[in-house]
């Protein structure tokens, strides 16, 4: 086996051991009402959510009774980009530094616009003098979500990509129909099984969708630490990028506490928002 070879494989076991272990931690919670209720990984996802998310009780999934830390829209789109950089890690795409073709762009950028009809028909249905074009429901939420998030996955990790790496892969992070079909499908796929209701995969995909926010703010963040530093496309090794990741990472985690803070203070509920439902 080759030095690739193994290095993926390794990355394919620890990826199955911590999926494994989520499995288990969720099916541990919520076979007891009272753990789920008070369970200390949804309770945080749920004030980092705050900050990005209305969480509007009646725009959410639930997870045995239990709203999800984000809305069904945020739910799909931090769990889409959490699926396309799983794929392309798991592949060994991190140095994958181009942009997708024009045609499959164009396609993701379909998705984001779908979203986007859909976004505004739902905002619509919530104004009193407003006039959807159809009902809305969590699911179209959710999948269109997914979408966008495959999509920004598809645009964020090439561009950490030429910021962290010297001499990055130049080819595009999607390189082919058939990949970016699978991609689609997969994503659609993680979209049903939440739909499936089964508390403990809805319990993975919901730290899932906080940890998809937390990891986008993260590498923006560090695109931005990289280029004011002038320390941009340097590292040739993981060590390397360790640092710049890490500071993404506190930043992220400093930005989401302050977002959460402002909301209490400014609302005075991280669920909900006075005068929408």
């Amino acid at each position: 086996m080759s030095t690739v070879q193994l290095f993926l494989t390794r990355r394919t076991t620890a990826v199955g051991i911590a999926l494994l272990a989520l499995l288990l931690l969720g099916w541990y919670t919520v076979s007891d009402p009272a753990r789920l209720a008070i369970s200390t990984p949804l309770t945080v996802g749920d004030y980092m959510g705050a900050t990005f998310c209305h969480r509007l009780t009646s725009h959410s999934f639930t997870i045995a009774g239990r709203q999800f830390p984000l809305c069904a829209r945020c739910s799909g789109m931090y769990v889409g980009f959490m699926v396309i950089l799983t794929i392309l890690l798991l592949a060994g795409r991190e140095r994958w530094a181009a942009f997708p073709r024009l045609p499959h762009m164009l396609v993701l950028g379909g998705l984001v616009a779908i979203m986007a009809v859909d976004g505004l028909n739902s905002a619509m249905a919530s104004l009193p003098f407003g006039t959807p074009l159809y009902a809305p429901t969590n699911t179209m939420r959710l999948f269109t979500g997914l979408g966008t998030g495959l999509a920004m996955g598809a645009f964020l990790l090439p561009a950490v990509a030429q910021v962290l790496w010297r001499g990055p892969t130049w080819k595009p992070i999607i390189s082919s129909w058939s990949e970016l079909a699978a991609l689609i499908g997969l994503t659609g796929f993680i979209g049903f099984l939440l739909l499936g209701n089964v508390s403990t995969i809805s319990y993975v995909l919901a730290l899932a969708s906080v940890a998809g926010v937390t990891l986008i703010l993260t590498g923006i963040n560090t695109i931005f630490i990289l280029v004011a530093l002038r320390r941009d496309s340097l590292a040739e090794r993981w060590t390397q990028v360790l640092w710049p990741l890490g500071i993404g990472l506190l930043l992220a985690l400093g930005q989401i506490a302050l977002g959460t803070t402002l909301r209490l203070s400014l609302v005075g509920t991280i669920t909900g928002m006075p005068g929408l439902e």
